[in-house]
């Protein structure tokens, strides 16, 4: 009987998505927000699983798909991740979760993006001037999550945004909110998050001083008055997501987790994640996934990687994770991750 109910939670679950999904056509406002490294993947695992994160758990990057999932850390767990991110650009996060019993768990985690030297081109110099700039994103992020019952977990993170391209530069805050409802232990999870909220912000820099002529008709006047150019404010990448995820256990040691997710953006159109994760032997997993399901102009979607843990001491575990990522004409991006918990 109890399976029946979950069987029947899970179906209930699952259509309200797909009617939410369905029945919501928002304009799209692709490109009118900052901070577009925010949307970028964190975690290996979950990125194979086609970014179907928001109740997905077990890992101290599941953070970034949904703060509440630290509050379901059984232990403390460190990961950095490597990404080959698109046209030649290097991605890197880090994360530590520290598990502290009956008080919660605590994480710090950084992310960074770096677009290599870059030639500066002019109309009259259409070769190169000799000079090269750079585009850095960095974003620093201070979490807490905790169980508020024995289902219930909630959890936030406050980041601290950065962005510069040569010598422009702009700075932020952004907070993460989110949490989770398992409706039996080890079984179907349900969660909800809110990510990226914070105020506007806009670019600021000596490469927007200009000189200034008020009155190019009048003669004699001063036509290099110092002057400098004001940019819009624009907002964060905000994010709202829901999503489900339950594990079929065949045995003790191999299961199936499937996960779901609706995404409703700021700067897009709603679309859809939906992933799975073969575990066998505990150790060994296999994943895959579709990213962005019914949102139009899409490049690829396809997601695939695996997974080992290793024991190495008593206490101790170490994780390699990989995934592979089709962007259709932007090509393919590769990200490895490396955990250790304990």
């Amino acid at each position: 009987m109890k399976k029946i109910f979950t069987y029947n939670n899970a179906f209930l679950i699952i259509s309200a998505i797909l009617v939410i999904q369905i029945s919501v056509n928002a304009q799209s406002k692709v490109g009118t927000t900052i901070a577009q490294f925010l949307k970028i993947d964190q975690s290996s695992r979950t990125s194979a699983m086609g970014n179907a994160g928001t109740a997905l758990y077990g890992e101290v990057s599941a953070m970034y798909y949904n703060p509440a999932s630290m509050g379901r850390l059984t232990e403390t767990d460190a990961q950095f991740t490597y990404t080959e991110w698109l046209a030649g650009i290097t991605f890197n996060y880090a994360a530590v979760g520290i598990k502290v019993e009956n008080i919660g768990t605590f994480a710090l985690q950084a992310t960074s993006m770096n677009s290599g030297d870059i030639a500066v081109r002019t109309v009259d110099q259409p070769l190169g001037t000799g000079e090269y700039y750079t585009v850095q994103d960095f974003a620093l992020g201070l979490g807490y999550g905790l169980m508020l019952t024995d289902r219930v977990s909630v959890g936030f993170v406050v980041n601290y945004i950065s962005e510069s391209i040569w010598h422009d530069n702009l700075t932020d805050f952004g907070i993460n909110l989110g949490v989770q409802y398992q409706v039996e232990p080890g079984g179907l999870t349900i969660g909800a998050s809110l990510l990226n909220f914070g105020p506007r912000a806009n670019y600021t820099g000596r490469d927007l001083y200009i000189d200034y002529n008020q009155d190019p008709t009048k003669h004699g006047g001063n036509d290099q008055l110092p002057g400098e150019l004001r940019t819009d404010m624009f907002p964060l990448p905000t994010l709202f997501r829901i999503g489900v995820s339950y594990p079929y256990k065949f045995d003790e040691n191999n299961k199936l987790t499937l996960s779901v997710d609706a995404l409703h953006p700021n700067d897009n159109n709603e679309s859809m994640n939906i992933g799975g994760e073969l575990t066998l032997m505990k150790n060994f997993s296999l994943r895959g996934g579709y990213r962005d399901l019914f949102l139009p102009n899409s490049e690829g979607g396809l997601e695939l990687g695996a997974g080992v843990n290793y024991s190495f001491a008593e206490g101790y575990t170490l994780r390699f994770d990989y995934a592979w990522a089709d962007y259709g004409r932007l090509l393919k991006i590769n990200r490895f991750t490396v955990s250790v918990g304990f």
